[in-house]
């Protein structure tokens, strides 16, 4: 058996019960109150990490974080408030962390909105591109520092198999002359592709002890698909395809907790379900479209968020591989 197939065949049966002891361990998760967020907080906190979460709405964050401490007793969780269509949020969020936390291990880019009616963020950007990336860019470049003085630090930021179906409208990032719901929730999951994969590419050009992951969680019952979606795709969404296709949140959490936490997930990887078109299943390594690996949109899209968001990495751009 070649050494591809075994780890393919390991990433196919891991579970999150195979998850090393993460005690000692912080992590931050945006949008960890309910879904995706929530399951990876719970499986986190059973296995000992000191969990932050991220979250909106700071009491639904504390009944979220009550119910993980009910089912263990002890559990390290801080709820703490990120809106991350706000870039003065991402901000104050920041600076809060940094005043109390001398490291942090792993960011796990978690949240999102799902193809709304158009509307803009608190700084005038389509809201899906505003808090799908620009959110997590900044709130990634921001505690980049604190990542870097962890311990086996990650950041992994979820996409999805809709990445695919992308392209980045450059001419029209706000919406103004064309919006579709579903086709801005789809551009921003590319960009989520695209800056996760830049974001390894520059961190291994500069030997930053940081991995840059990837992961998406298949086809799974969040509230994601019910709650901004309106009219035909809260119906297709929420009453034609949760109930029959999609999988549990514990189990589409999988995908993002083997990039957060197994000892082989590797810098640059994109973890998703090893099922018929990566809707359902265990995690394994998924193939990138061409498009979020491409440099030149990378480094454009880079600038442009750089300067959208008035975030600037210190990754010394002259040592780019």
């Amino acid at each position: 058996m070649t050494k591809q197939v075994k780890q393919a065949t390991k990433q196919q049966q891991w579970t999150a019960g195979q998850m090393p002891d993460q005690t000692g361990r912080v992590f931050v998760v945006t949008g960890a109150n309910s879904g995706l967020g929530l399951a990876t907080t719970r499986a986190l906190a059973h296995r000992g990490g000191h969990v932050i979460l991220a979250v909106r709405d700071e009491e639904k964050g504390r009944r979220a974080a009550a119910g993980i401490t009910a089912e263990r007793p002890g559990a390290r969780l801080d709820v703490r408030r990120l809106d991350l269509a706000d870039l003065d949020s991402v901000r104050d969020f920041s600076d809060r962390l940094h005043a109390d936390h001398p490291r942090l291990d792993v960011l796990i880019n978690n949240a999102g909105v799902m193809a709304p009616p158009r509307s803009l963020s608190a700084q005038g950007h389509e809201l899906q591109f505003a808090c799908n990336h620009l959110g997590h860019f900044a709130l990634t470049g921001l505690l980049l520092d604190l990542l870097t003085a962890g311990r086996d630090p990650r950041v992994v930021t979820v996409s999805s198999v809709n990445h695919r179906k992308a392209r980045l409208r450059f001419d029209d990032l706000a919406g103004e002359r064309a919006y579709s719901p579903m086709g801005f929730y789809n551009q921003s999951k590319l960009a989520n592709a695209v800056f996760g994969h830049e974001l390894h590419r520059r961190l291994t050009g500069v030997a930053s002890p940081v991995r840059s992951v990837l992961a998406h969680p298949g086809y799974t019952a969040t509230n994601l698909q019910t709650s901004a979606p309106t009219g035909l795709w809260r119906v297709v969404f929420g009453r034609i395809g949760n109930p029959l296709f999609a999988q549990p949140p514990a189990q589409g959490a999988l995908p993002q907790l083997y990039a957060a936490t197994a000892p082989d997930a590797e810098g640059g990887q994109f973890i998703g379900p090893d099922g018929p078109a990566e809707l359902r299943g265990g995690p394994t390594r998924v193939p990138l479209a061409p498009a979020a690996a491409d440099t030149a949109t990378a480094r454009r899209l880079w600038e442009l968020s750089e300067r959208m968001t008035g975030v600037r990495f210190p990754i010394p751009a002259g040592r780019l591989t």
